[in-house]
């Protein structure tokens, strides 16, 4: 019975390494590119080449630093916004009774099923129309109302399972909503904040289309639309571009491994039913 144990822990430790091996290749291919010249990534496709020619981050870093600025301004300005705004009505519905209160939560579960492409025409128009095209609120504004839809709804769920006893003694040493809002529910929040803010900041930082549409001028272009503007013109550069790609995941991969426990924490929270809370 041991040894049939032994055999299947060995098989699935060796189908979660293949799996591992799978998704890591392609960010450790693009390392070893980043470091090569031209000669050497086509005399040595998939193997590291000496000498590595660090350079490639400095050409790189001097053509895509303005689009990762462009970019962090604009995830971090869309992020604080979500955790603003579906914080606060997430609260007000799981903790308030109003008429048309469950219709209107279900209203924003709805909009989770509306395909994002959809509405894309109507929003642009939209924006259009508001005088923002070629500005970063035209990214800025609809990050915030698109991203609070699945907040609200996650950060609700989350806000539901916080015992009311604490509610009540916050009431009975007289605090009010908002205070009950900073002081009793924010500092529970932690693990869910984590998960908004790495779901908020992979999406934004992640976009692609959206950023192409509304933005023409190349100072505030995102580093997705600068990335593929930098490759149009610089095609067969490959070590400098490979190195523009490794400068714009680093970020994200920073702010997963800070938030990665916060993100666990917070899935798990939801959908066990609020154990961490115990």
């Amino acid at each position: 019975m041991a040894t049939r144990q032994e055999r299947r822990d060995l098989l699935i430790g060796s189908i979660l390494m293949i799996l591992v091996i799978l998704t890591l290749f392609p960010f450790v291919f693009m390392v070893i590119t980043s470091l090569k010249d031209n000669n050497q990534f086509h005399t040595s496709y998939w193997s590291p080449s000496l000498p590595f020619h660090w350079e490639n981050y400095t050409v790189a870093w001097n053509q895509i630093s303005v689009y990762i600025m462009n970019s962090l301004v604009i995830a971090v300005s869309s992020m604080v916004g979500v955790l603003v705004l579906s914080s606060i009505a997430a609260f007000v519905f799981a903790r308030y009774r109003f008429p048309g209160r469950n219709f209107l939560f279900t209203m924003i579960a709805v909009l989770l099923m509306v395909p994002s492409i959809s509405s894309l025409v109507p929003l642009f128009i939209l924006v259009r129309d508001m005088g923002l095209i070629n500005t970063r609120l035209a990214l800025i504004l609809p990050y915030i109302a698109s991203g609070s839809i699945f907040a609200t709804f996650l950060m609700r769920t989350f806000f539901q399972q916080v015992p009311n006893e604490l509610f009540e003694a916050a009431h009975i040493d007289g605090a009010a909503g908002w205070q009950a809002y900073f002081y009793v529910m924010l500092p529970l929040s932690g693990p869910i904040i984590g998960t908004i803010i790495l779901l908020t900041l992979t999406t934004v930082w992640n976009d692609y289309f959206w950023p192409l549409l509304t933005l023409n001028d190349d100072s505030l272009r995102t580093v997705t639309t600068g990335l593929a503007f930098l490759q149009g013109q610089n095609v067969t550069l490959w070590g400098p571009l490979f190195a523009g790609y490794v400068l714009a995941s680093l970020p994200l991969v920073v702010v997963y491994f800070m938030a990665s426990r916060y993100f666990i924490a917070g899935v798990g929270g939801v959908v066990g039913g609020g154990d961490m809370l115990k």
